[in-house]
């Protein structure tokens, strides 16, 4: 299970139905290191937390995908007692695996050895807990120091080294879910080679010192490359180096060669040195300027290299130096990376990096610098995404006031702030105030940037959607148009700005009664942000919602609620209930449902959409108005007069009627 994130069910209900097919021949599947309940039962962790109310929350769980059949075997891993109970028929189909017995280990030894193991072979094994790596790596050492160092030589130095092993005991090497001997015993051969390494190999000791910092997965070849070296070192060699560290087994290599991996305790064990000798804190200052020089901005361009670096950036967020100047280095690590997370549709993950980035550029640079803005910006539109409108027109008006002090109205960065906030307050339903920001950024960008560069057309647009949103349709569309055709020459027809510019074009001609034209446009916006982007990501699921709505409009009501209910379950995975877009989605499942005379689940959508939109947006927002007239409407439908008499008084602020 490790490493997976967020898999796609339809693609592992394909793979499901595939092996469960009788046609095929045995299979077996390997789940490794299925340790963490909340990815195989999401379900169940929620509920205990949550409660029962919170159930169309819950992820679909992993574990409803693992195909029943008798054609094929399942082979689990796992440290989780509790969870190994949860996934198997019965307890006899739980095997412990215990450490190895003597024989076992024996035999183990025997086949990492290019000679005969003698009779202290045995005392060996028992000093290292018959654990797995341990032997691995001494019979590594051994090997590789072979003919001068023996089974025995080797055993007085696991003896003699008891006293700094402690220490590094004593610095917190624990890991609950291991057998607390396996500590004891890693460490204490990754000790020994180790020292040996720093005194033969000081170049290679330093490498791994620098590896131990990434991600312990997928670390790349090429940015390991003259960044380990200290000028002392001469002509270091990056294969030598590479080439003791794998004979050692302290490192995995890649079956093409051009990435490494490491073992978590390998990785901890190397960190925990390099904090006791005070060391740590150099290496962290060196990672840090090593991934900001390597990962890139977060522009469409860029998106092979921010995912393929992405868990790396990650691993920088534990590694905020003490130096000023290297603090600032690791903001803009943490910036670049929410840039691109944000892009992805990862905004929790985008937040907090963010927030980390801010903070340090408020602490290094200040509360004006225009790095510091740029963040409270970034930071800001992650949290309009996330449907924090009121927090996030904050931010965007604290950052454009800074823009305006510090670099001046005209300034690109000024005009990118101003159209931030525009799109902030249309999401508020302040159409007007949004609109003349949207002119005002579109003006500028103009004239900085000329009528038809990307960041322009952008502006163009967003005025598009303000403009549609106050019902004026056809300069709407004009906008829309215009946006479209300089995407689609400046950046070609799969970029995702062009596909936003799709997209909103079939909105605005869906709300003019031009159905087939707009279908036409929500198909193509859909099929393109699956293949750039994910079918759970939000920008696909609007683009899933806005298909349905215009084939309700046509009344194509199965497929319509088809969609919606796709896009509802997608956004409630993706965003949470209460999210504006849930909420929007749960809206237009309601409007079909009641389209087929459906009215009792209709009302039940209504009302939930409307419960929830007052206490987001508050009860005068556009969209909340909507939510009260669709519910009158299905209870009109329902031919309950009183009801629906009772809410247009609410919605008008006339007195009610009692019910």
């Amino acid at each position: 299970m490790e490493g997976w994130d967020n898999p796609k069910a339809d693609v592992l209900r394909l793979v499901r139905n595939w092996l469960c097919d009788e046609s095929n021949g045995q299979w077996v599947i390997i789940i490794d290191n299925a340790d963490d309940s909340s990815v195989l039962f999401p379900l169940h962790n929620r509920l205990q937390v949550h409660g029962a109310n919170n159930l169309s929350q819950a992820a679909e769980p992993l574990s409803d995908f693992l195909p029943q059949s008798l054609k094929g075997s399942i082979l689990i891993t796992s440290r989780n007692a509790e969870l190994a109970y949860d996934l198997v028929e019965s307890r006899a189909n739980i095997v412990e695996v215990k450490p190895l017995d003597e024989g076992d280990a024996l035999a183990l030894l025997r086949k990492k050895l290019s000679f005969d193991a003698n009779e202290k072979a045995v005392e060996l094994l028992q000093a290292l807990d018959y654990m797995p790596l341990a032997i691995t790596q001494a019979a590594a050492y051994i090997e590789q120091r072979s003919p001068r160092m023996t089974i025995s030589r080797y055993l007085d130095e696991v003896r003699r080294s008891d006293h700094d092993r402690a220490r590094l005991l004593n610095k917190g090497f624990r890991d609950s879910r291991r057998d607390g001997r396996a500590s004891n015993s890693i460490i204490a051969t990754w000790q020994i080679s180790f020292e040996h390494i720093r005194k033969d190999m000081p170049t290679a000791a330093r490498l791994l010192s620098l590896m131990s910092l990434f991600d312990r997965q997928g670390i790349p070849e090429s940015l390991l490359y003259n960044r380990y070296q200290r000028d002392e070192d001469g002509e270091a060699d990056f294969e030598d180096d590479i080439y003791t560290l794998t004979s050692y087994s302290l490192v995995k290599m890649s079956a093409d060669g051009k990435e490494f991996e490491m073992h978590r305790l390998v990785q901890f064990s190397t960190k925990k040195w390099l904090e006791l000798y005070d060391e740590l804190e150099g290496w962290r200052e060196k990672y840090v300027r090593l991934m900001d020089d390597s990962y890139p901005a977060g522009h469409y361009e860029n998106w092979t290299i921010c995912r393929a670096l992405f868990p790396h950036a990650q691993a920088a967020v534990g590694c905020r130096p003490t130096d000023a100047k290297a603090v600032m280095v690791w903001a803009s690590v943490l910036f670049k990376a929410a840039w691109y997370a944000s892009e992805m549709g990862k905004y929790d993950i985008a937040k907090e990096m963010d927030i980390g980035a801010l903070q340090a550029r408020e602490a290094t640079l200040g509360l004006e610098h225009s790095d510091t803005l740029n963040s409270i910006n970034s930071l800001g539109l992650v949290l309009k995404d996330q449907g924090n409108y009121e927090e996030a027109e904050a931010m965007h008006r604290r950052g454009l006031e800074g823009l305006e002090k510090t670099l001046g109205p005209e300034h690109l960065d000024t005009l990118i702030s101003v159209s931030n906030l525009g799109l902030v307050l249309e999401r508020q339903g302040k159409y007007e105030e949004a609109e003349a920001m949207h002119r005002r950024s579109l003006k500028g960008k103009e004239k900085v940037l000329g009528p038809k560069h990307p960041d322009t057309l952008i502006s163009v647009s967003r005025l598009g959607s303000a403009l549609e949103s106050q019902g004026k349709y056809k300069e709407a569309e004009a906008m829309h148009r215009r946006s479209l055709k300089g995407h689609e020459k400046t950046l070609g027809p799969e970029h995702p700005d062009t596909l936003t510019s799709v997209s909103h074009l079939g909105s605005v001609l869906g709300r003019q009664g031009k159905y087939k034209e707009a279908e036409a446009m929500h198909r193509r916006s859909l099929k393109g942000y699956e293949k750039a982007l994910r079918p759970e990501h939000p920008h696909t699921l609007t683009s899933v919602s806005h298909l349905g709505s215009v084939l309700s409009r046509q009344g194509k009501y199965k497929e319509a609620e088809a969609m919606h209910r796709q896009s509802l379950k997608g956004y409630e995975k993706v965003l949470g209930l209460e999210h504006p877009y849930t909420l929007t989605s749960v809206s237009n499942l309601g409007s079909v449902l009641s389209g087929q005379g459906k009215y009792k689940e209709a009302e039940a959508m209504h009302r939930r959409s409307l419960k929830g939109r007052e206490k987001v947006l508050g009860p005068e927002h556009p969209h909340t108005l909507i939510s009260v007239s669709d519910l009158e409407s299905v209870l009109e439908s329902q031919r309950e007069y009183k009801e629906a008499e009772a809410t247009h008084a609410h919605q008008h602020g006339l007195p009610s009627v009692d019910v």
